[in-house]
Parts: structure tokens; sequence; C-alpha cells
């Protein structure tokens, strides 16, 4: 179990993963990030709002994904999915999420096919939001993903970012431990620093990355 969750985490699975910078690509056009202290402080904003809910909503899919009978629950995954539309404001976000979501779940049906996976397909045919496709791993992928992409948008060293991800090791177990049993009690933490960098990221002329 331990090396498909490497798997799963790992950038390089042809997810579509690489071509989303979490916000990372708007902040660097505007300044916010430009050098490694500001990327940690953005990491650390990021994984204590979006981080947190994209870790309890992708706990809380974990969690249905174990519970019998994996067939039969196609509306609890509806339910879910509504929960996790519910917390995200951007509608840019929602769509980078569902987009995320769609191509995880489409390549992990191929690798682990499962009856869980194709009850959550058929469930959301327009596309799963990315915590319920990713599952347990969520919280890391919230941190790396920009991470990665500033070391694409300004050079900066990938062994120092590697380690700034390693430092936040232990907020990100604060973050995964963080799971309510009632959906309705699942975080809400706003971010509107993400969500109007989103929304300006989506009409900018020039992208290296879809979100």
């Amino acid at each position: 179990m331990n090396a498909a969750l490497l798997l799963l985490a790992d950038s390089r699975l042809p997810a579509g993963g690489h071509g989303h910078s979490g916000g990372a690509e708007e902040a660097v056009r505007i300044g916010a990030i430009h050098d490694l202290v500001g990327l940690a402080a953005f990491l650390r904003g990021r994984l204590a709002t979006a981080g947190l809910v994209t870790a309890a909503l992708a706990a809380a899919a974990c969690d249905l994904g174990t519970s019998p009978p994996v067939e039969t629950c196609r509306s609890e995954w509806t339910r879910l999915d509504a929960e996790a539309d519910a917390r995200i404001s951007s509608p840019a976000q929602r769509e980078a999420s569902r987009t995320q979501g769609r191509l995880l779940l489409r390549t992990s049906r191929r690798i682990w096919p499962s009856p869980v996976l194709d009850t959550l397909a058929g469930a959301l045919p327009q596309g799963a939001h990315h915590p319920l496709a990713l599952g347990a791993v969520a919280a890391y992928t919230s941190v790396t993903g920009p991470a990665t992409a500033a070391v694409r948008l300004l050079g900066l060293d990938p062994v120092a970012v590697h380690r700034l991800l390693a430092d936040l090791a232990p907020a990100l177990e604060r973050v995964a431990a963080t799971v309510p049993a009632d959906w309705e009690a699942l975080p809400a933490h706003a971010s509107p620093a993400l969500d109007l960098l989103a929304e300006h990221h989506i009409r900018a002329d020039l992208r290296l990355f879809v979100s």
C-alpha cells in the first residue's frame, strides 16, 4: 500500500497534476512569490486553508471508499462532492479541481481497477473534485504542486525547495489528522487570496499552467 501511495503522489504520474500550479504562477506574476521565503509563506498559508479543507475531504472520501457495500454508495459520493463544491468559492478553482479529479480518476482506474473508482466515476460523470479522487495523499500534493511550479517559474534550487517541503512535514501530519466524522462539520476555511489568484490567472493572456 505504501508503494501505491508513493506512485499516486509522484508528480510524474500521468494525471495532469504537472499542469497546475495551485495559484503559484499568478502569485509569481504579481510578485507575491519571488524567493524561498515568499514560497514558504505561500505554502504555509495554502496548507492552513485550502490544504486543510482538501485533506479533510480526501480523508472522508477514503473512509467512504472503504465502507461496504462500496458498489452501492453513488448517492453518498454525490453528497460528498456537493460538500466539496460548497467549499470552493472560486469558479476557476472549482473547474481546476474537477479537471484534476477527472484526469486522476481516469488514470487510477487503468492502474488500479476497482469497483470503488468505477462507482465514483459513474456517480459524477462531470468529474469528481480532486480531493475525492486523490484520497489520503491530498494534503501532501496540496503543497508539492505549487512548490514544484515555483522551481520552474523562478528557477529556485530544487533541493532547497524540497528541504522546505520536508520542514513542512509536521504541519502536514497535523492537517491530515483533522477529520470530523460528520461531513457537515468538515472544515471550510476560506482562502480569498487563492480565489483571487485563480480568477486573475484564468484571464491572463499568457499562462504556463492551467491553474
